[in-house]
This record gives C-alpha cells, structure tokens and sequence, in this order.
C-alpha cells in the first residue's frame, strides 16, 4: 500500500509564496518520477512540475521562473515552492508518483490566489 500525503496549500494575495510538500509512504523502493498536477474548476488537470530520481526537471511553461520542484529521496518527498503566485494558480494541486508497479495520487490540496 502506498499513501501520498499533502501540505502546504491555502489562500494567498497574488504575488505571494506558498510551498506545498508531499510526503510518501507505504511498499516504496524507488520513486522513478515524483511530480505535481493541477485542476482548475471546468478544466483538465495539468503537469506543473515533475522531477526524476536523476533530478532532471519539467516545468509548465506558466510557471517557469516562478515555481520551483525538489525532491528528497531519502525521506521520499517532493516539494514545490511556488513564488509570484498568479489569481490563475488557483487550482487544486495534486501529487503524483511514478513507480515500478504502477503511479499513485494524493488527495489533493487547495491553492487559492485572490487578486
């Protein structure tokens, strides 16, 4: 069994911070691609931000410059550090892992920039 655990949403005034972190746990012996997703109300949900075990990273094209991803794979977490936040960042963003037997999500964590 594999849990995703999520923190670090909430209400923000654009061009603020937040950090959202994710915290794996359960039957993990590597995480091949960590990441984290978004869904707007009436959209489809979207890559923000996604890291491999190697490091090498992906970014939306909205949010280069202003987000940054990490990941600790000791503590098999990842983090996503999202800066100059726009009213369009609001969204529920999701964690996603990636591994051998199969990929898993979080529950989701609300992320809310008024303007």
């Amino acid at each position: 069994q594999v849990q995703l655990v999520e923190s670090g949403g909430g209400l923000v005034q654009a061009g603020g911070s937040l950090r959202l972190s994710c915290a794996a746990s359960g039957s993990i012996s590597s995480i091949d691609i960590m990441g984290w997703y978004r869904q707007a109300p009436g959209k489809q949900r979207e890559l923000v931000a996604s890291i491999t075990s190697r490091g090498s990273k992906t970014y939306a094209d909205s949010v280069k410059g202003r987000f940054t991803i990490s990941r600790d794979n000791a503590k098999t977490t990842v983090d996503l550090q999202m800066n100059s936040l726009k009213p369009e960042d609001t969204a529920v963003y999701y964690c996603r892992i990636l591994l051998a037997i199969g990929n898993y999500w979080g529950q989701g964590t609300q992320v809310t920039v008024s303007s």
